[in-house]
């Protein structure tokens, strides 16, 4: 269950378990109510024979009642209730009398559900689920100290899963002229842009020659966060046009990050990114800000490069030693980062794991 499919980063898990899923011989169905909005996994999904249940309701509480009636006719032994208001809708439908078992998924490490009311209420309602997941442990410590009275022994952290089909071994760099580095996210305020432009404002003009930013991904919350618009006035005031450049979201992200020398994520907080954990399957290093579990998962001149989110010259110190890295150093980088993500992130895992929640 979700709200939307459009291009986030819980609907790609989410769609990559229901793939899963239906290749294993479970049956398997979404149930959305936002259709309209955006159809970015339809065709990924009809090509997997799974269809797509569309609640078109305005009305909160009229939304419950129909989504119930639907699970309920569907009979799902298990149903997966991803982000913070699908999540509130199957646990209101799951009070009443039910057979199904309900898991739903923490995606957002966002410090707000420590005082935002309304987060923290989603939160104290996760007892009417049978299990909580969290995509990192940071996640799972919020949820922790907001909702203490949740059962411990229902609350799991599982990181992201990937298909490793989809991500043949890329041992060697690229020969880019310059050292390209591909950023696969979103636009808004959290990920983080304008600490980047300042970052990159910061260069030596010298380093500056060296690289080149590509930043892949959508803009549709452009209606109340203008930080894309805002980045690139700022980008064009500080004469940076040459070195970022923005992509609508791809469905063929994957290849792009083949062809660059490491994978960047600037946000300010994160749950877990999948771009960091594609990066790392793909053998790439990684050039982060240390939110999350990453400082968990990579480690300073091992496996990536990190920096503060709240500092832009912590963040160009990072981009410095990316650039002066030699071609070796940053290929061993990506080959430790791939040994790990495989470790961590393989699809087998990570259905395996949920599947024992069932």
């Amino acid at each position: 269950m979700l709200d939307m499919l459009g291009a986030g980063g819980a609907q790609r898990q989410l769609v990559e378990l229901a793939v899963g899923y239906k290749e294993r011989g479970y049956e398997v169905a979404f149930l959305i109510y936002y259709k309209a909005f955006d159809n970015y996994y339809d065709a990924v999904l009809e090509k997997a024979g799974i269809p797509i249940m569309d609640v078109k309701e305005s009305n909160y509480l009229l939304r419950i009642i129909k989504m119930r009636r639907i699970m309920r006719r569907f009979a799902p032994d298990t149903v997966i209730a991803f982000l913070e208001v699908p999540a509130f809708i199957a646990e209101m439908a799951s009070i009443l009398p039910h057979k199904w078992h309900l898991i739903v998924g923490e995606r957002s490490a966002s410090p707000k559900k420590l005082t935002n009311k309304r987060l923290r209420f989603f939160l104290h309602c996760h007892r009417f689920a049978d299990a909580v997941v969290a995509n990192s442990n940071a996640n799972l410590d919020i949820v922790r100290k907001v909702a203490p009275e949740l059962n411990t022994a229902k609350q799991h952290v599982i990181y992201n899963s990937l298909d490793p089909a989809k991500f043949t071994a890329c041992e060697q760099q690229s020969a880019n002229e310059k050292r390209h580095l591909i950023v696969a996210s979103s636009h808004q305020y959290l990920k983080n842009l304008d600490g980047l432009i300042e970052a990159v404002n910061l260069l030596s003009p010298e380093m500056r020659e060296k690289l080149h930013i590509n930043w892949f991904g959508h803009n549709k919350f452009s209606s109340y966060d203008h930080s894309l618009e805002e980045g690139l006035r700022k980008i064009d005031q500080y004469g940076l046009n040459e070195i970022l450049t923005f992509h609508e979201a791809t469905l063929d992200i994957y290849q792009h990050m083949r062809q660059a020398d490491a994978v960047g994520l600037f946000s300010k907080f994160e749950g877990f990114p999948n771009a960091v954990c594609e990066g790392m399957f793909l053998a790439k290093p990684i050039v982060a800000t240390g939110v999350s579990d990453i400082p968990l998962l990579l480690k300073e001149d091992e496996n990536a490069f990190l920096a503060d989110p709240n500092s832009p010259e912590s963040i160009a110190a990072a981009l410095t030693k990316f650039l002066n890295a030699s071609a070796g150093k940053l290929a061993k980088m990506g080959q430790n980062n791939r040994l790990k993500a495989q470790q961590l992130f393989d699809k087998e895992t990570i259905l395996n794991q949920y599947e024992k929640l069932f």
